[in-house]
């Protein structure tokens, strides 16, 4: 599941956004690329939902984050954004060191996947705004069309 769902699910939802990101990711882990072991899954399950939960407690704590987001404002975000990826990462990787998973666990397996985890979280925002933005333009274009009719 990408990474910046993840954080959105997680910061909107909180812990059922956490537990329901568990599950597909358990069910992903599972049935996809890592070897069916259950233990392994479940604990993958559990950090790729409970991860960005951590960040989100840590984020609401450290950074005055209201519970309804009414002032993320864009440093927040990004700080968010930066948070996440650490603790997921770390997580991530630690899990895969303990349980022995073949070629994982190392510094550069947690760099690649910090990275790519930063960079599809800000990805999915810049998506979201660009959205938003081609919204607010139809909203304008709707808005300058009913008044250029009223006025004829």
């Amino acid at each position: 599941m990408p990474a910046g769902l993840r954080l959105f699910l997680t910061l909107i939802f909180g812990l059922s956004g956490a537990c329901g990101i568990a599950i597909a990711s358990f069910l992903i882990s599972y049935f996809g690329e890592l070897p069916p072991d259950l233990t392994l899954c479940i604990g993958t399950g559990l950090i790729s939902g409970f991860a960005p939960y951590l960040a989100r407690f840590v984020v609401f704590q450290n950074i005055k984050l209201d519970s309804d987001l009414s002032n993320l404002s864009l440093p927040k975000l990004l700080i968010c954004i930066l948070i996440y990826p650490l603790l997921s990462s770390g997580l991530h990787q630690f899990w895969y060191a303990v349980t022995e998973l073949e070629n994982s666990g190392t510094v550069n397996h947690f760099l690649v996947m910090f990275i790519g985890d930063v960079l599809r979280s800000l990805l999915l925002i810049i998506s979201l705004i660009k959205s938003i933005l081609d919204g607010l333009k139809r909203l304008g274009k709707l808005h300058s069309q009913r008044d250029f009719k009223r006025d004829l």
